[in-house]
């Protein structure tokens, strides 16, 4: 088998087999197979697509690359989620507790910030003291003791997609969909789950600018799960406004614990409420109905906060904050945003938003950066909303006045006031499943 004919298959728009695409991620992952090789196939791919089978193929290579998580020594059906990421999105922190609560067990490894988007570990490294580098025995133990425990991408999972992924990255090739969804999956995959939730983001703040494209990528993410055989589900989300209100670290985990006391802002508690309920049916706690009644009353009864409770201490975080938010250290400068039109607010460039949020020291322009844990933006008016000059509409945190004055003018030019009124969108777009997609 050579390199040079599986290039001229694709670029002639065939069919890959799985021993090819065996071929070129093994040789690549072990070194055998050069970059300018694996960059004029993936370009090949990026042209001419990959149809349902080569991507479920190329997904299962990419995640047996490296190490496969075993979870079957924790009890129960393990559901995982994937967000592809937004502003505000805190929806992890949420959902896990609320699931757990209803005695679905949640080993969930997740990711840090990169950009404009915020990261759970980021967050919940905000509380003081808290672990996310546990070890593997210990992550268990928590798992099958109290049923939750959140922690940071460890080990040698999918090196495939590391290499791969860099290699998109530098040669135009990201916005594939098969390549996205590979990635995305087989990170899922090697996670070890019994069956993935997908809360795939469309909007100004996500990677999917339109619905259409964020559909396709939902429809294909669904397919893969399906036809390796694990039950998956996708809902397409609307992230053409922040998601809450706080965008930030320690804010974030503030507006965290206000939804777990049932007293969040109405659109994220509603879509934690739906994504709750479609992990809960995944676990096959009932039908919708009443996933979603088991959902609404984890969050009434206080259940689910007592759940993130219980997974704050097992992983040494200081509880105190969670208990009472107002002891989380504040940022050294806090300033008002205020309107300078009337009118309804129209629109807001979500992804510039979050560029404000990390401006102001809450996100990584690089890998290398350092993050203010204290530092973001509460909103105090989102679309739709009106206003007058003067009105105040959101509140900056940094610890220099050079941040502050950067995000204000970042954020200030993400917002659009209209004498129109903005139509009413949709908090949820989609459901899809292998079956059908269902468009709300």
């Amino acid at each position: 088998m050579r390199m040079y004919d599986i290039i001229a298959k694709k670029r002639d728009g065939k069919e890959l087999s799985k021993e090819e695409i065996e071929y070129f991620v093994d040789g690549y992952v072990k070194g055998n197979i050069p970059d300018y090789q694996v960059s004029s196939l993936l370009m090949a791919i990026y042209f001419k697509g990959m149809n349902p089978l080569e991507t479920s193929n190329l997904t299962m290579s990419m995640a047996k690359s490296g190490e496969i998580i075993d979870l079957s020594s924790i009890p129960g059906i393990k559901v995982d989620k994937h967000s592809t990421g937004g502003v505000g999105d805190k929806t992890t922190l949420i959902i896990s507790s609320m699931v757990a609560s209803c005695g679905v067990p949640v080993a969930k490894m997740s990711g840090r910030s990169l950009g404009h988007t915020g990261g759970t570990i980021d967050k919940i490294e905000s509380i003081p003291g808290i672990s996310t580098t546990i070890d593997r025995d210990k992550f268990f133990d928590i798992v099958k003791e109290i049923g939750i425990s959140i922690i940071g991408q460890s080990g040698n999972i999918v090196p495939a997609d590391k290499k791969l992924y860099a290699l998109r990255d530098v040669t135009a090739t990201v916005e594939s969909i098969p390549l996205i969804a590979s990635s995305i999956m087989s990170k899922k995959i090697a996670s070890g789950a019994d069956c993935i939730l997908l809360d795939v983001k469309a909007g100004s703040g996500a990677f999917m600018k339109n619905i259409d494209d964020a559909l396709e990528l939902a429809e294909c993410m669904v397919s893969i799960g399906e036809n390796v055989g694990r039950k998956t589900i996708a809902l397409v989300t609307n992230m053409d406004k922040p998601l809450g209100n706080a965008i930030g670290n320690s804010l974030e985990i503030v507006e965290v614990c206000n939804v777990l006391k049932n007293n969040g802002p109405e659109d994220l508690t509603g879509i934690c409420i739906d994504l709750a309920a479609n992990m809960l049916y995944l676990a096959n706690k009932g039908d919708l109905s009443v996933c979603y009644k088991l959902a609404k009353e984890s969050l009434e009864s206080g259940r689910a906060f007592s759940k993130f409770k219980e997974m704050i201490i097992a992983q040494g975080g200081d509880i105190s904050v969670i208990e009472n938010q107002n002891n989380f250290i504040k940022s050294n400068l806090r300033e008002e945003v205020l309107s300078n039109k009337e009118g309804y607010i129209y629109s807001m460039d979500t992804e510039k938003c979050g560029i404000a949020s990390m401006m102001l020291g809450a996100g990584r322009e690089t890998k290398e950066s350092t993050i203010d844990y204290n530092a973001g933006i509460v909103l105090n008016r989102k679309v739709g909303d009106y206003v007058k000059v003067g009105d105040k509409i959101a509140t900056l945190y940094a610890s220099t006045t050079d941040k502050i004055s950067r995000g204000k003018d970042m954020l200030l030019d993400s917002i659009n006031i209209s004498k129109e009124k903005p139509n009413n969108m949709p908090i949820i777009y989609a459901r899809v499943t292998n079956s059908c997609t269902e468009k709300y």
